[in-house]
């Protein structure tokens, strides 16, 4: 693994009320600085949705393949074997992640709410 830096997480809001009785979401957002890798995993990432909002991202599985992904794309990261995340480009990456707020995962060192 690259050499580990900072990986930033901000609470982005205090989530979105529910409608109609259903749950609400909370938006997170993730920064990875250049030449930055960290471990990850799956169950950081459980239940939410990730969109590449800048830079690329690389992630890698625990079985060693890499994948990286640009800016626009929308990621799934549950049941992949999630090892790393990795910023090997010259700008910060910042991933933002929507999960419902029932769930308490937590997401580049930023606890959802339980």
């Amino acid at each position: 693994m690259g050499p580990v830096g900072e990986v930033r997480g901000v609470n982005d809001d205090d989530g979105v009320p529910p409608i109609a009785g259903g749950p609400g979401f909370v938006r997170r957002t993730v920064v990875l600085e250049p030449g930055v890798s960290c471990r990850s995993s799956d169950a950081e990432w459980a239940d939410a949705l990730v969109i590449v909002e800048r830079g690329e991202v690389g992630l890698e599985c625990t079985a060693g393949g890499r994948r990286r992904f640009g800016a626009g794309s929308v990621l799934w990261l549950t049941g992949i074997s999630l090892a790393a995340l990795h910023n090997e480009g010259t700008e910060p990456v910042v991933l933002v992640a929507v999960t419902r707020s029932r769930a308490g995962p937590q997401i580049g060192g930023v606890a959802g709410p339980s």
